[in-house]
């Protein structure tokens, strides 16, 4: 336990914070604090009630803070009078809690106040002050949660027109197909009445309907053919219609061929209609040929439409639409259900690389928040690289922490501002194009609300954004921002 000793106030006076007290000030400090010496080792842990605020008064100390399931040292200080803990007790809020771990690295002194006898001189001796912090922690806070909510407004926006662009397409396809099927079975159905003109038997009949379903059954069967293979057999198939007086044969052959249909399946066709006019030979083999068309149009609208379908559930995915928000989730399908969402934005001239982990545990997170990291970092992505490069989205596991590295060929971040990219309202973007937020959430949210790590690697050709996501994570109840203080260069916050 921590041993309390008797309080100097003219030692307290030499003390920066304090040095422009009153005697009277002092004395009432020493009354309502008092002076306590503790041995190496942990003095407050991070995330506790924060009911204390020290001053160094002998010794040194390092501040840590939780990142990626590890204690990182942010400030270690042997600096008379630098203080830490409660600090911010002066604020009318809710429970303050530690923002930070604070180890003494030598047998140390401190003048130890409580946050509840903080906060009532700080409003008693000070109170324009208090107002004037009140007004600039809160008002900021508030200020930010604006900023935050148009940012998302912005990217749903943004998420908006590029999902519709992407839902155009297979949509457009969908009617196009539609309307050529339209006029196909009108065809067949004009063919067919040609056919009922002809003297077939009931056994040549029965044959050229089978021959109808090995058609459309074909269809689903064709084999993949190189761009060559499909020149030879569409030759192949236009000489032989060709030579069979078939009027445009060689607009009929591509169709067969996609088919994966050929000349000796063309030949028992023949056979079967060999006694008939030549107009029910060519009849018949339209019929042929609007039954296969027709197959492969109908595969058409449901590739269109399975596509609008997986559309529509990734976007659900990506906003995590009737799902809890707190769950244990593979990192996986956020990431491509992002890359769907932006694929629009990607366009033709970035090549999207994958190299998943699929071998990595599932991760307990916010899903829809962590969706908004990845959208940030790859808009981000793509934005550097002006339209042309490669966008390589990484996994892989260290320790205890899944890693997730967002990585562009784009010119890179200077040196001299890669410190900066997390900082709120720093963007590098013109005048109306960026508010300098969209890094600042993604710290917020990977690193507050996830206990997680965000940094960035670059250099020309070669920028990468690595997020580290703990997975023994527990579910953060207070996801609210931390507030930073402003402080002289040798104090310590919270």
């Amino acid at each position: 336990m921590p041993d309390e000793l008797v309080c100097d106030p003219a030692e307290l006076r030499s003390l920066f914070l304090f040095e422009s007290l009153s005697d009277e000030q002092l004395e009432r400090l020493c009354r309502d604090g008092c002076y306590v010496s503790v041995e190496p080792g942990l003095v407050f842990a991070e995330g506790d009630p924060a009911t204390s605020f020290y001053v160094l008064v002998d010794g040194e100390i390092a501040l840590r803070r939780r990142s990626g399931g590890t204690e990182i040292e942010t400030t270690r200080t042997a600096h008379k009078g630098a203080y830490s803990g409660a600090w911010a007790a002066y604020l009318d809020q809710r429970e303050q809690k530690y923002k930070s771990s604070m180890y003494a690295i030598t047998e140390s002194r401190f003048f130890v106040l409580g946050a509840g006898v903080l906060g009532e001189l700080i409003r008693e001796w000070f109170p324009m002050a208090v107002h004037l912090l009140e007004g600039a922690v809160i008002g900021g806070q508030r200020s930010r949660q604006i900023i935050d909510q148009r940012e998302r407004l912005l990217a749903l926006g943004a998420l908006s027109a590029g999902l519709t662009h992407e839902l155009n397409n297979p949509a457009a396809a969908a009617v196009r197909a539609v309307d050529t099927l339209r006029s196909r079975v009108a065809g067949m159905r004009h063919k067919l009445g040609l056919m009922s003109k002809g003297t077939f038997d009931h056994a040549t009949l029965e044959t050229m309907i089978r021959l109808q379903e090995e058609a459309a059954a074909q269809v689903g069967k064709a084999p993949k053919l190189t761009p060559m293979e499909e020149s030879d057999r569409e030759e192949l198939l236009g000489e032989w219609l060709d030579d069979h007086d078939v009027t445009g044969g060689w607009d009929l052959a591509p169709t067969y061929v996609q088919a994966g249909l050929d000349v000796d399946w063309l030949e028992r066709v023949a056979a079967n209609l060999d006694d008939q006019p030549h107009e029910i030979f060519e009849g018949g083999l339209r019929w042929l040929y609007y039954t296969v068309e027709t197959e492969l149009l109908m595969n058409e609208v449901t590739d269109a439409t399975n596509r609008i379908s997986k559309l529509l559930g990734e976007a659900k995915q990506y906003s995590q639409m009737d799902r809890a928000p707190f769950q244990v989730v593979d990192v996986h399908e956020l990431l491509d259900s992002t890359l769907i969402m932006l694929g629009g934005k990607l366009g033709t001239g970035i090549e999207v690389r994958k190299e998943y982990d699929r071998g990595l545990p599932s991760v307990p997170c916010y899903a829809a928040e962590l969706n908004q990291v990845w959208t940030n970092l790859i808009d981000n992505a793509a934005q550097a690289m002006a339209g042309s490069g490669t966008l390589t989205v990484r996994t892989y596991r260290d320790n205890d922490c899944v890693v997730v590295e967002i990585g562009d060929t784009g010119p890179g971040v200077p040196p001299d501002i890669r410190d900066r990219v997390f900082e709120p309202f720093f963007t590098t973007k013109p005048v109306g194009e960026g508010t300098g937020l969209g890094l600042d959430i993604s710290f917020r949210i990977v690193a507050s609300k996830h206990g997680g790590d965000i940094r960035v690697e670059s250099e020309p050709g070669d920028t990468r954004f690595i997020v580290r996501l703990p997975l023994n994570r527990d579910r953060v109840e207070d996801g609210s921002e931390v507030a930073v203080a402003e402080k002289e260069p040798n104090d310590v916050e919270q």
